[in-house]
């Protein structure tokens, strides 16, 4: 990981120095030498990290000399932040800055005050950098005792693996070991046992426990065998309360700030009384059965059948539970690993690849020892070989005679990543910041990254772009599972394996902390003086006692609410947190206001605030916040307005403010000066009279935009002003929501819509409220061609709905709340292509209050829907009959009707 962190510090020196040149800015006189010998000395020392990171799994010493270049990386990356945030700021006072074509000469020349605050700054980033020197220096003349290799590693990604050749293979070999599973619990010999029925599956990490328990967890006949059905990661340390709150809001379906045990206790015995329940217990390590007690007790009054399947590594745990059947997972036997491993290795390849590579895959496979998840890792990395020298290398590799090996070093993992380049390393090893068995958004972990500077490109492509490709390669190589995707088949979140979660903490050696309120030791924890990225678990069993006084490195700060929602983090030690790039504070009920001292944090990138519902203002130093890209406030419903001076922040690329109900004037003067946006979640229409608030042709400037959403329409005065926003210029918008309301005179409307005309590159697209007879000229017509998604509700007075089956790209359609639609025919089909909705996946209608009469018809050859998979309807009680058309379908359409005679139809 040292390596990883030179490789982006090297980077971002070069660009940096680029940037000085361009500005004309220099530092003190002698620093240019300093740097220049810094660069050079960086790039042997980085020479000698593919050996030394091999070297640290059995040399201490090696480890702790790649420790100290892993401090100075980040003490490198923190000035050379301070000293890019110093570049920037004097790139915005000179845009703001009066020409000088137009204003006298002494009003551009900076007061003595400002020059001073210059000059002192840029002299504190020389020494600092003056300081590093010496240290990199002292470290590099360390190295020569341990006669290290030279050699660099990958710098960029290889060729981006599919996804779907993991996806695949899922579960493999473990059709005996789930039916035994099965017959447990399902089995009604022991429908009246005594006590609690427990099956323990015992067997080393990474061997599918988790995988065979979700199997029955979620099979058909268990479904429909328990009443209820709970699981809950138990993980280390084994906390009882924690464990009965997981219990209680699986039970509930939804969170609970109840923290006391006893009234916990007694709500789970409300929801499970005499009810026949399934609750799984996965990845428990503690052997106390005084911990245990205290959690099964209140179990016990379960029906009878009820069953408690627990995962472990340690036969020692099963037997502390009283289990009642133990299952010892074995090893996948050999013929099945190497099958596994095939599957994986050679997807989509041909049979003359296979043919030269299998002996050699098949020693590899052999080298997994039975284990699923090294097979799966070992065969996503053979996927992005080509030749049969880099297999043979795999094969004859050093790290399979280390003999220094625990379950949380697997061979196989370490493989994969020292075939990682430098910037994925970062990117994986990160995620040992979240806690595990945590689900993780996809489009958080993006951004996170970029707030580290871990996704620039040198190619000028999005880094959020860049950042999915990183996550699908990762992916890819199997450090990630559990995968959910978008209607589309993107993966919007996934978590890690607990053995993952183990390795990737290993690598980054109290680096990356999980840090609990409850942990006796927390403010003695000396690991917090390295630390650089940490999730702070407030658990609600006790009020909030964390000291952040050792904090003050951290680049990264999540806190998760485990339980009372107004438990509160320490704002009060701000000042602490001057290096953070990352902030989450999402959830807190207790924040009123943000601390002025927020604006200090002039290396912060991202800032999570959302449903902090008691949020009533942010400070206007966040405007102080240059290097922001990310700015979260959803639903945050008592937040009113946002400061006036965010339109300093001219790298934010994010700003996300949907729900925030009070937000109704509209958004500060000035939103348009933030070219750099990528979302805009909600673009709030300014009332007519307000000077201070931003109208809507601000938005033309807005080019890069990839979501936006505008509410407030009804308050556009004409189709002029609305045309002003340029909507049809904007070729980089995918996704756009239109909103209508406050309902003013129909005219005026459609209008308004008809200048909203998108880019025809639009991808998604939602109307609500649109109270007009007539849709816009641009509907009626297939002038969005790459549309893929839309959505239609509360048009309340349309009463046809448009020709939508002259899309060619449209997959889902849901339509809702249209009150005076009465039928639906060919008029909706459409007429100007051969295939009506060619691509429609997926159909709905809901509250079709007037709904009486539906026809498809396939006229002189042309299909319909021919791809359609699913269809709803629902409260559409005047609607008769579904056409037979759809009803006839082979294979037959899954159709959800909330009418009696054609609800069980699929």
């Amino acid at each position: 990981m040292a390596d990883a962190l030179l490789y982006i510090v090297l980077d971002r020196l070069g660009s940096l120095i680029q940037q000085q040149i361009h500005q004309e800015v220099s530092l003190v006189v002698g620093v240019e030498t300093d740097i220049q010998s810094l660069t050079d000395t960086l790039q042997i020392v980085r020479a000698n990290f593919a050996d030394a990171e091999k070297r640290q799994v059995k040399d201490e010493l090696v480890k702790v000399w790649l420790q100290k270049l892993k401090d100075i990386a980040y003490q490198m990356d923190d000035v050379l932040d301070e000293w890019s945030t110093s570049l920037l700021k004097s790139q915005i006072e000179r845009a703001e800055s009066p020409s000088m074509s137009k204003k006298k000469v002494s009003s551009c020349i900076p007061s003595p005050c400002i020059c001073f605050k210059r000059v002192a700054g840029r002299r504190d980033i020389a020494l600092k950098i003056k300081d590093i020197k010496r240290q990199v220096d002292d470290t590099a003349n360390q190295s020569s005792r341990f006669n290290f290799t030279s050699r660099f590693s990958n710098e960029e990604p290889q060729k981006l693996i599919t996804i779907s050749a993991v996806e695949i293979s899922e579960v493999w070999g473990r059709d005996k070991d789930r039916d035994t599973i099965l017959r447990q619990l399902l089995g009604k010999s022991c429908e009246q046992n005594l006590g609690l029925y427990t099956i323990s599956v015992v067997g080393m990490g990474g061997i599918g426990k988790t995988t065979l328990a979700q199997l029955a967890f979620n099979h058909d006949e268990v479904k429909a065998h328990f009443d209820k059905r709970i699981w809950v990661c138990v993980s280390d340390p084994f906390v009882p309360i924690r464990i009965l709150r997981a219990i209680l809001e699986a039970l509930q379906g939804q969170s609970s700030d109840l923290h006391d045990p006893e009234a916990l206790q007694q709500k789970i015995q409300e929801s499970i009384d005499g009810k026949k329940f399934l609750l799984v217990l996965d990845d428990v390590w503690t052997k106390d059965y005084q911990l245990w007690e205290q959690l099964k007790n209140c179990l016990k009054c379960g029906g009878g059948g009820s069953r408690i399947l627990v995962t472990t590594r340690n036969e020692s745990v099963a037997r502390m539970m009283r289990s009642t059947y133990m299952h010892s997972l074995g090893s996948l036997p050999l013929e099945q690993c190497r099958a596994l491993f095939s599957q994986i290795a050679f997807w989509g390849e041909s049979n003359d690849k296979i043919e030269e590579l299998e002996e050699i895959g098949k020693k590899i496979a052999d080298k997994c020892k039975g284990l699923p998840l090294a097979v799966k890792a070992l065969g996503s990395l053979m996927r992005s070989k080509n030749n049969k020298e880099d297999w043979e290398n795999v094969l004859n590799s050093e790290m399979w005679e280390l003999d220094v090996f625990e379950e949380t070093l697997s061979p196989a993992l370490l493989l994969s990543y020292y075939d990682l380049p430098p910037p994925l390393k970062l990117c994986f090893s990160y995620c040992a910041v979240f806690p595990k068995d945590r689900t993780i958004q996809i489009d958080d972990l993006i951004k996170l990254w970029m707030a580290q500077s871990y996704l620039n490109s040198k190619a000028g492509r999005e880094m959020e772009t860049v950042g999915r490709e990183y996550f699908e390669n990762l992916a890819a190589r199997s450090f990630f599972q559990d995968f959910e995707k978008d209607v589309e088949g993107n993966i919007v979140r996934c978590k890690m394996h607990d053995i993952v979660h183990d390795f990737a903490q290993f690598l980054t050696n109290n680096e990356c902390l999980i840090v609990e309120d409850d942990c006796e030791n927390l403010k003695t924890n000396l690991s917090l003086q390295k630390g650089r990225h940490a999730t702070v678990i407030l658990d609600g069993s006790t009020r909030s006692s964390l000291s952040v006084n050792n904090w003050r490195n951290l680049h990264t700060l999540l806190v998760v609410y485990g339980g009372n929602m107004f438990d509160s983090f320490p704002l009060d030690s701000f000042q602490q947190f001057n290096y953070l790039r990352a902030m989450d504070l999402r959830g807190n009920g207790s924040i009123v206001e943000l601390p002025r001292e927020v604006g200090e944090f002039i290396h912060l990138r991202y800032l999570n605030l959302s449903a902090c519902w008691r949020l009533v203002t942010l400070p206007e130093t966040i405007s102080e916040l240059c290097n922001l890209q990310t700015l979260d406030v959803r639903r945050c419903f008592h937040l009113a307005k946002l400061p006036q001076g965010i339109r300093s922040l001219i790298n934010l690329r994010h700003l996300q403010i949907a729900g925030c109900l009070r937000m109704c004037r509209g958004l500060p003067k000035g939103v348009g000066r933030l070219t750099s946006l990528r979302t805009l979640s909600c673009f709030i229409v300014g009332d007519e009279n307000g000077s201070d608030v931003c109208k809507i042709e601000e938005m033309r400037n807005l080019k890069e935009l990839r979501e936006l959403e505008i509410t407030g329409l009804g308050k556009v005065e004409d189709a002029g002003e609305a045309e002003k926003a340029e909507l049809k210029n904007k070729k980089q918008l995918y996704g756009l929501s239109l909103d209508f309301q406050p309902c003013r005179q129909p005219v005026v409307v459609k209008e308004v819509a008809e200048a909203l005309q998108p880019h025809p590159n639009l991808k998604s697209l939602r109307i609500r409220w649109y109270e007009v007879k007539e849709w816009p000229r641009w509907t009626m017509e297939p002038s969005l061609p790459q549309l893929t998604q839309l959505f239609l509700s509360f048009c309340g007075k349309c009463q046809c709905l448009p020709p939508l089956g002259d899309l060619p790209l449209l997959e889902r359609l849901e339509i809702e709340w249209m009150g005076q639609v009465k039928y639906v025919g060919g008029e909706f089909l459409g007429s100007s292509s051969k295939i009506a909705f060619p691509r429609l996946k997926h159909l709905s209608f809901v509250f079709m209050l007037e709904w009486e009469n539906w026809e498809v018809k396939e006229e002189k050859g042309r299909k319909v829907m021919p791809c359609l998979l699913s269809l709803e309807i629902e409260d559409s009680p005047k609607l008769t009959a579904v056409p037979d058309l759809l009803l006839q379908r082979t294979p037959p359409i899954k159709i959800k009707w909330d009418k009696e005679e054609i609800g069980g139809s699929s």
